[in-house]
């Protein structure tokens, strides 16, 4: 009896033993924290290497960048996490319409109407003394935003007007509709410099941290990217937006989704969190509407949204890095002579190895742990 106990034990112990073994060789890591230490790789690697390439001291140069992005409270604060807002909503606007399948290339332009429409509002004299001012601004930039991104919507609706052309020339309608206003309507009382007249303080939001830039639109924008990644990951909507994303045929077809209401929707919400972006950058930063008030943030956004892989809750994150690089881009310039360009440099060279290792159209991989499971079961 002992015997064929002992037997049995030990083939079932020699049983589980490669099972560890097969289940030990066939782990593989989150994508996530691979990701993640791509882009870390990167940073260390590629930044050196680009300012050696480039004839720049390195660590003068690596030094200033790390003291602007992160060496003080006031540095990241008011550098890095300023930075961060507008990059965190227009990389929130191109992930809502990139998951719905609308390539919204117009985020810089739907900005520039939010904050234009901002600015109006809160000059009006009705709100000049009014504590709600700032907020009835940002509720103007996110109607101005969803009404500038409704146009190109109507256009891929009605007309078959790709949304890519229509946007980009739409940003250029905006760039130029700024450079009418500061010269017009809006320009400040004694018509001398091209931009409107300085919001009072009631019209602007307000500080969270003392003797700091940091400002209420941080705390907008993460709560919007929350709310976003509830919405696409838990609603009926997200489920609609995800399904037309992923194939509009099957969802006219089988999930009989209306796909040419969800896509306007999309557009819709997408242009209204661009134009949050840009009357937060009003209210928040310039307290002024000017020519370039925005350095690019519509196009930054884009990357913002790659790099997260259009997922909200990791567009934060990858919005936090770029608004740390950005700022650190500047104190390198302003301290060691540096070209900002050179971080320009190392983030298009992320986006583009991201992109390359990790398409945005998602494989099913093998699991071979999950094979050796299912082919254990079937054989027991």
């Amino acid at each position: 009896m002992l015997a064929p106990r002992s037997r049995a034990e030990v083939a079932a112990k020699s049983d589980r033993q490669p099972k560890a073994v097969t289940n030990f060789r066939s782990w593989e890591p989150p994508e996530a924290l691979t990701r993640a230490l791509f882009v870390l790789v990167i940073l260390i690697v590629g930044i050196p290497i680009a300012l050696r390439a480039l004839g720049f001291e390195v660590v003068p140069a690596t030094l200033a960048l790390l003291r602007g992005s992160l060496g003080s409270r006031y540095a990241f604060t008011s550098g890095s996490l300023v930075r961060a807002t507008p990059l965190i909503l227009t990389g929130l606007s191109v992930a809502i319409a990139f998951r719905a399948g609308v390539f919204n290339i117009g985020a810089e332009g739907q900005l520039l109407a939010g904050a234009s429409a901002a600015t109006a509002v809160a000059s009006l004299p009705v709100f000049a003394q009014s504590s709600s001012s700032p907020w009835i601004g940002l509720v103007a930039g996110v109607i101005a935003g969803a009404a500038w991104a409704g146009i190109a919507a109507v256009l891929r609706a009605r007309f078959h007007v790709l949304e890519v052309i229509s946007t980009i020339l739409l940003n250029f309608v905006a760039l130029y509709v700024v450079a009418f206003l500061v010269r017009g309507p809006l320009q400040e009382p004694l018509h001398i410099y091209p931009q409107s007249a300085t919001l009072g303080l009631s019209a602007r939001l307000p500080r969270i941290l003392p003797s700091s830039r940091l400002h209420a639109g941080f705390l907008i924008a993460i709560g919007a990217a929350v709310a976003a990644w509830w919405l696409i990951r838990y609603s009926a909507a997200g489920f609609r937006l995800r399904i037309v994303g992923a194939n509009p045929d099957a969802a006219r077809i089988a999930g009989e989704i209306d796909v040419a209401r969800t896509t306007t929707r999309a557009f819709i919400a997408s242009g209204a969190l661009a134009g949050l972006a840009g009357a937060i950058e009003v209210t928040g930063v310039t307290f002024a509407l000017y020519e370039n008030l925005s350095p690019g943030y519509g196009y930054t956004g884009i990357a913002v949204a790659l790099l997260a892989r259009l997922d909200p809750l990791g567009v934060v994150a990858s919005g936090l890095l770029f608004g740390a690089l950005e700022a650190g881009a500047s104190a390198m310039q302003r301290d060691a002579g540096v070209p900002s360009v050179v971080v320009s440099m190392i983030e298009a060279i992320i986006i583009l190895g991201l992109i390359i290792a990790w398409p945005l159209e998602r494989t099913e991989r093998p699991r071979r742990w999950r094979d050796h499971s299912a082919s254990e079961s079937g054989g027991g």
